[in-house]
């Protein structure tokens, strides 16, 4: 645990050091060589290469439930942002360490542990809306404007040094990685030093903005950070464990705080459907004229859920979650959301019965929710009640066809099954959602296998092959597909499809192996 939180802080360290360069003042897009230097492509490019490389070393939690929250927080508070034309992906760690980042290409991640230490919804989706604005307001692009043109891939090189350190294991691993991160501080120091106050003040402000235009409770920002600071004091004073790592890239002060709760005070007493701090660029309207945006926002309703299963997900074992729940449970009464998520826990462990048991109770406290409806499915079935998951899932999935988390589950239920019927029918769930899921590497595996037990093997070689590249094993994938390239039973079509993904990953390969990072299985063989 003690390296996997150091390569968390060496990743951090590298992205925010990335972000500093617009401490002075807010810069105009017009006339930035930033765009020069690097395109919009570009910065995709490398945000995508950091999330691959993170997957491969197992530090993202790709859960279809977990990714489907986060996505429709992130996406509303990005279509309430000040560019809402500028993408992003979201995506949760496993480390239980409380942070986010932002990083090149609108790329977001957020640390299980930062949402488990939030009291509400708000205060996930303040944190999140921060972070757009870092992006929004390029800080990131405009660190990397300040940086040598060969400084930007050491983002990739410092992982993969990183992760090379861990992979020898020991204590001498230990000592490897935590030079890297004193390299990594040495090399950024005075970056680090410049990423403080207007930065994060501007960040603040925009992002107290995107809340109100969400409506969401735009107190929350300052609430939360004012409790993650008073956090760090308890730290220093001894009652914690340890510091949030948030605090030590994105600094909080009393004056930020402040600041923060004037701000939302100034937007809560504004007259509805105003704000004077959010200005309208449609220019048929008067240019001093001032309005709040229309787009829908407000609270998606499943934080509670998605914190309980998150506590399950990110616990070092389905038994540690159990525990962590009967430590809970001693304090006071579990709510159905953290019974919820015991029962996740219980199922994991295989006890299917048990869990079946209760979220049978829960789903008819609250009927048609779909976390539950989908965790009593894959109960039902582990329990040996193939025939009720079937129909539980086929009623599902009639109601809300092409529902994600719904096919998913379903899927890999049939999968467990093992037999070409189940497989076909897997591959029929999930052939709808292909279109859309060229870069969902957990899609990609359920797909693999449920083509391999339907027995069809190229479709189930070329998903294994996405998988892989999509988990940071480019040139695993490479090898994969030239090794399906040369089968006999290959139609056109199926060699078109293998001839285009072996040249659209052929440069992500090379630029690879020029930042030194190499697929270490396949240099074992």
């Amino acid at each position: 645990m003690r390296r996997i939180t150091l390569l968390s802080a060496a990743v951090v360290l590298a992205l925010a050091s990335a972000c500093a360069g617009a401490q002075e003042s807010r810069l105009p897009d017009i006339g930035s060589s930033a765009g020069e230097l690097l395109t919009p492509r570009r910065q995709r490019e490398y945000g995508s290469m950091m999330l691959a490389q993170l997957r491969h070393y197992d530090y993202t939690l790709d859960d279809p439930l977990i990714a489907s929250w986060l996505d429709t927080l992130g996406t509303r508070l990005a279509a309430n942002s000040d560019k809402p034309q500028q993408p992003f992906t979201f995506f949760m760690l496993r480390e239980r360490q409380i942070n986010a980042f932002a990083t090149l290409g609108g790329y977001v991640g957020m640390n299980s542990g930062l949402v488990l230490a939030a009291e509400h919804e708000d205060e996930v989706a303040a944190v999140l809306s921060h972070e757009i604005a870092h992006v929004t307001q390029q800080h990131v692009l405009r660190g990397v404007e300040r940086a040598q043109r060969d400084q930007l891939p050491i983002l990739l090189a410092m992982l993969g040094a990183v992760v090379a350190a861990q992979a020898a294991g020991g204590n001498s691993a230990d000592d490897a990685v935590q030079a890297a991160v004193v390299g990594a501080q040495g090399l950024m120091v005075q970056r680090q030093i410049d990423y403080t106050r207007s930065n994060e003040s501007e960040a603040d402000r925009i992002g107290i903005q995107t809340l109100a235009r969400s409506h969401y409770d735009t107190a929350a920002m300052a609430g939360f950070f004012g409790t993650l600071n008073a956090r760090s004091r308890a730290n220093r004073a001894g009652y914690y464990g340890e510091t949030p790592s948030y605090l030590m890239t994105h600094p909080v002060t009393t004056t930020r705080i402040s600041e923060a709760k004037s701000l939302a005070e100034q937007i809560a007493r504004a007259p509805a459907g105003f704000n004077a701090d959010i200005a309208s660029d449609n220019p048929l309207l008067p240019g001093g004229l001032k309005i709040g945006s229309a787009a829908a926002g407000g609270g998606t309703g499943q934080f509670d859920y998605a914190r309980e299963r998150l506590r399950v997900l990110s616990a070092d074992s389905p038994a540690d979650a159990i525990r962590e729940y009967e430590r809970l449970a001693k304090a006071k009464a579990l709510t159905d959301a953290q019974r919820y998520g015991l029962a996740v826990a219980k199922l994991r462990a295989n006890q299917g019965t048990a869990a079946a048991t209760t979220l049978a109770e829960l789903l008819d406290k609250h009927p048609g929710d779909l976390w539950l409806t989908l965790a009593l499915g894959e109960a039902e079935s582990r329990a040996g009640k193939a025939d009720a998951a079937d129909a539980r899932f086929e009623a599902l999935l009639k109601s809300m066809p092409q529902n994600r988390p719904a096919a998913l589950t379903y899927a890999r239920v049939l999968a467990e099954r093992n037999s070409p019927a189940a497989g076909k029918r897997a591959q029929a769930i999930l052939r709808p959602l292909l279109g859309q899921s060229s870069e969902d590497p957990e899609f990609q595996q359920v797909f693999a296998r449920a083509s391999e037990i339907a027995g069809d093997p190229v479709r189930a070689g070329e998903a294994y092959a996405e998988a892989a590249y999509l988990n940071g094993r480019a040139e695993q994938a490479l090898v994969q597909l030239n090794t399906l390239k040369r089968r006999p039973d290959l139609d056109y079509y199926a060699r078109a499809r293998i001839d285009a993904r072996i040249a659209a990953i052929t440069p992500t390969v090379l630029e690879l192996k020029r930042q030194g990072i190499r697929d270490e299985d396949l240099e074992r063989r």
